[in-house]
């Protein structure tokens, strides 16, 4: 939905003003077409948007935003085949936080053109642009490739895998997601102590208290973020290092939450737990010194209780919560009963399409 050219720009640049006024031009042009979302949102555009955000190791936001749309399309966006092709696509863009250089050198690298050259044979070639040509016959008449230290060549990447992956466990029987070109190698494989957070304000009034029992290796967890617990699901999965860690030359923790994290951050940070704890997700079930344990390999997060313990906890915590409803009324009880879980997209259900219709990704050999 956006002009070859318009996704790289600095705010600051004539190119952004020359793509604004394109881009007004070829909304009047696409009336008289007859061009309209519905031929441009299609099953092949979003695997290819999927392939792209895989490929600059893009935000896990642009995940929520992706499925968002989608949904509206009566297009359900399947986690585990996203995940399978995270493992096909590699991160070609060096670019931070998944690498070196900045956004505007990635303009001037050539910008999203010389990224979808390089991943020509993913890509759905024939999907409909807004400029009313294919996606393939709008790289054919793009300027030619230059050379660039940016954007690397398919066969020379970043990374072999693609920036996000998926990751199922007990805490997270919806998903949840990890930037594994943002996070740290060595804490690809961990098991730690839970130091566990009941909701933002919590974590800010004894993230940096310096009697916080706290260890480099444990697993600092954060709840109640999500879309309904916040609410509105804010980009506060970033949990800062302990001052006093920090202090100790600490760059790096694992950390887990129902919430949102910019895409400028960097980290071993699991995000965007389904179910949210506020909607009953046993995320809410762990406790201080629980033993989390993250396994990029197996795709696991998972508390290590026995299932006696889980289910007891479970038990005790619905009775409790059930005790406790808020009452709402207005725009605040609306948003409460119509918000999506975020591997729905965070929408408002009423604004789904009424039937979905498609998966993507589709399955591959």
């Amino acid at each position: 939905m956006m002009l070859p050219g318009g996704a790289s720009p600095p705010a600051v640049t004539a190119d952004r003003m020359r793509i604004a006024e394109r881009t007004g031009s070829q909304a009047v042009a696409m009336i008289d077409a007859g061009l309209t979302p519905n031929r441009i949102l299609t099953p092949k555009a979003f695997e290819n948007a999927l392939t792209v955000q895989l490929a600059i190791g893009g935000s896990t936001n642009g995940i929520i935003h992706l499925t968002a749309i989608a949904g509206r399309m009566g297009i359900t966006i399947d986690m585990l085949e996203l995940d399978r092709m995270s493992n096909r696509t590699p991160v070609l863009v060096d670019l931070k936080p998944s690498g070196q250089h900045y956004m505007e050198d990635f303009h001037k690298a050539g910008g999203l053109t010389t990224v979808l050259r390089e991943l020509r044979p993913l890509l759905h070639l024939d999907a409909m642009t807004v400029t009313g040509r294919t996606l393939g016959e709008e790289l054919d008449a793009a300027r030619p490739s230059f050379p660039q230290s940016v954007v690397r060549g398919f066969h020379d990447p970043v990374d072999a895998l693609g920036g996000i992956a998926v990751l199922r466990g007990n805490i997270a029987p919806g998903g949840a997601l990890i930037k594994r070109s943002a996070a740290s190698d060595q804490l690809m494989e961990h098991e730690g102590r839970a130091v566990v957070f009941d909701d933002l304000q919590d974590m800010i009034q004894r993230i940096d208290d310096e009697s916080l029992d706290v260890a480099a290796d444990d697993v600092l967890v954060l709840r109640q973020i999500g879309p309904t617990g916040a609410p509105g699901m804010p980009e506060a999965g970033y949990i800062p290092i302990p001052k006093k860690l920090a202090r100790q030359g600490v760059k790096d923790m694992l950390r887990i939450s129902d919430g949102r994290m910019s895409g400028t951050a960097a980290g071993t940070i699991v995000l965007h737990i389904t179910p949210e704890a506020a909607k009953g997700g046993p995320l809410r079930l762990i406790r201080n010194g629980d033993r989390v344990r993250l396994s990029l390999k197996e795709r696991k997060i998972d508390v290590l209780l026995s299932g006696e313990e889980f289910q007891a906890r479970a038990r005790e915590v619905a009775d409790s919560s059930a005790a406790s409803l808020p009452r709402e009324r207005g725009y605040r009880k609306l948003y409460l009963d119509q918000v999506t879980q975020a591997d729905e997209g965070c929408d408002f259900k009423f604004l789904q399409a009424l039937e979905m219709t498609e998966s993507v990704p589709k399955p591959r050999p």
